[in-house]
């Protein structure tokens, strides 16, 4: 285990850190009455947008996490942990009111978000009230980058960008690939960017188009796929237009295969490919058949509490499926009770120092921190297939290839 230390020297924002003692008896922002102190843990998530589908799985890990570890000790004092939930509604232009809302509300640590461009837009806004960020799924190296207060418990794109790449000349023997990226969105141009970089490196060549937001028809996308006689289609996106794409290239006849990035691992992917031939591949962070003490325990318990609900069976697609972003909402909100406990602080910036100290055995793995990115030291990704309704594990691939 490192040796931990602050990420860079700072000037604290004076008169920054809020509050986050609430009195005794004040109800929590997600529904649960809580009695005695209290401190507030924001959830930073999508609710609504392109990424909503993903953005409410996400936080159903969180709030599953909350359910399983409702209470800290700090300095002998048990408080209660409440969730403050808000909508940033996939938007970068939301983002920054919807992070102000939170801190005006005294939260002393935040998770999320569900969207790079959301957590990139929000950064700021976090860092200036000194209350650090967990992002749970937010892959851009941007998130964190220059932000002492924004760390993250999944990887990168720059190594899923070129574990997409190996796979496909692993797995496919690729020699091209069309990379189809949507115009001015941070994820998307920038996974399919780092693709086109290790796919090239590879040998391959890349014939690369961007769309613009609100595109519905994807035909002439396609066809120009297979004029460019592709031999894959690398596509990372939100999953509204990840539906529209698959359910297009099945309708034209494609049938090459068609990758993308950990946002497809939703079960509107599942909807889309299902009764089709298309053969979809994504990366992604977690398997629900991982045997491993912690995944497996975590498995067992969130399928209980989901079936037992049926607006969070509904908020997770329409069934029980584990996604990995509720995997990594779990383990970004167990890393900050963590925090939380070695701070023995509910201040922000204490919360922030104590995150380069936290060494949690998660569902995703082990979690430790950068000492200085903030990121999570994570080799390994998981590629999945959709098909016939559910995610089938094909295998893992690491840094090494």
């Amino acid at each position: 285990m490192k040796a931990y230390i602050s990420r860079r020297d700072f000037l604290k924002v004076s008169g920054a850190a809020a509050t986050v003692l609430a009195l005794a008896g004040c109800g929590s922002s997600n529904g649960n009455a809580a009695s005695g102190p209290v401190i507030k843990v924001g959830v930073f998530e999508p609710a609504s947008g392109d990424n909503g589908a993903g953005g409410k799985q996400e936080v159903l890990g969180i709030e599953y996490a909350n359910s399983v570890a409702p209470t800290v000790d700090v300095n002998g004092q048990t408080y209660n942990i409440q969730l403050v939930e808000v909508d940033n509604q996939s938007s970068t232009d939301k983002a920054v009111s919807a992070a102000q809302e939170l801190v005006s509300k005294g939260v002393s640590v935040v998770l999320g978000t569900y969207g790079s461009g959301c957590a990139i837009a929000a950064a700021p806004t976090f860092q200036a009230a000194s209350i650090p960020a967990i992002g749970c799924s937010c892959t851009n190296p941007a998130v964190t980058q220059d932000n002492p207060y924004y760390f993250r418990v999944c990887f990168l794109d720059p190594f899923q960008g070129s574990v997409m790449a190996n796979f496909a000349k692993d797995q496919f023997s690729a020699k091209s690939a069309y990379v189809l990226t949507m115009l001015g969105e941070d994820y998307g141009s920038g996974l399919g960017t780092y693709f086109t970089n290790a796919f090239k490196e590879l040998g391959g060549t890349v014939t690369s188009e961007q769309f613009p937001d609100g595109n519905s028809d994807f035909s002439a996308y396609i066809q120009n796929a297979m004029k460019a006689n592709a031999d894959v289609i690398f596509a990372p996106s939100s999953t509204t237009y990840a539906a529209q794409i698959i359910t297009q290239a099945a309708s034209a006849g494609y049938d090459k295969p068609i990758l993308a990035g950990d946002t497809w691992e939703s079960s509107v992917i599942l909807d889309a490919q299902n009764g089709t031939s298309e053969q979809v591949y994504c990366s992604t962070f977690f398997d629900e058949n991982d045997d491993s003490g912690e995944a497996s325990a975590f498995v067992k318990g969130f399928k209980e509490w989901l079936n037992a609900d049926k607006q969070n069976l509904t908020n997770n697609g329409g069934n029980d499926i584990v996604a990995a972003v509720s995997a990594l909402g779990y383990d970004a909100y167990m890393s900050a009770v963590e925090a939380i406990k070695i701070a023995k602080s509910t201040e922000g910036s204490a919360i922030k120092d104590a995150i380069f100290q936290v060494n949690y055995d998660g569902v995703t793995g082990n979690i430790t921190f950068d000492q200085t990115t903030g990121d999570a030291n994570k080799t390994m990704a998981y590629i999945k297939q959709a098909k016939d309704g559910a995610f089938a594990f094909v295998k893992t691939q690491s840094v090494e290839g």
